[in-house]
This record gives structure tokens, C-alpha cells and sequence, in this order.
């Protein structure tokens, strides 16, 4: 489950974290982002503590969504060591994503 959390700044949290992080960018007005929501509880569930799933909403944070150009909603974007990885808009099932963030995280590792 994602857990709210306070940061000093975004960049600092991605950069500073020894895990890789999922930042699920989301409104709360968005249907799908409330559906990605459940889904991400999902694979936080399964990775466990090699993934931190962070939540920023665009409404409250619109520097950070503008800084990394999100345009659609729900955007997760997956960082390791402050750089982005993958990104994907729209909703994904659970087993699908969690097989692409493995397959993301795999081919960083042995770049």
C-alpha cells in the first residue's frame, strides 16, 4: 500500500531512496487513477519492500506533475537512483505491470 509520506523535496526523495520508486501521479477527481490506485496496493503487496510506491497528486503538486510533463491521468512513472525507467499512462493489471517494472528494473541492473 502506497503510505503518505513527507519529503523535502521530490528530487531528493527519488534520488535519496535505496529501493526503486514508483510515483503514481493521480487526481482526485480521475475514476481510472482511483482503479490504478487499487492496483498498485496489489503490487506493492508482491514486491514487498524492493519497490516504494509514492503517490503525488497533480492537483496539489502541479510543479512536480509539470516537471515531468503529465499530461494523462493515472501516469506511474518508475525511478532507480533519480532516473526515470519506464513510464506508463493509464491503467495496467496488476501481473502485467509488476512484469514490466521486473523487466525494467532487470535491464538497468545488468546495463
Amino acid at each position: 500500500m502506497a503510505q503518505k509520506q513527507t519529503f523535502s523535496s521530490f528530487a531528493d526523495m527519488i534520488q535519496q531512496s535505496e529501493t526503486p520508486v514508483l510515483v503514481d501521479f493521480y487526481a482526485q477527481w480521475c475514476g481510472p487513477c482511483r482503479i490504478m490506485a487499487n492496483i498498485l496496493d496489489v503490487v506493492k503487496g508482491q514486491a514487498g519492500d524492493d519497490l516504494m510506491v509514492v503517490k503525488i497528486d497533480t492537483e496539489k503538486y502541479p510543479q512536480i506533475a509539470s516537471q515531468w510533463q503529465i499530461e494523462a491521468l493515472p501516469t506511474v512513472v518508475l525511478f532507480k537512483d533519480g532516473q526515470p525507467l519506464d513510464r506508463i499512462e493509464g491503467v495496467m493489471q496488476p501481473d502485467e505491470l509488476l512484469a514490466r517494472l521486473r523487466q525494467r528494473l532487470q535491464a538497468a541492473t545488468t546495463a
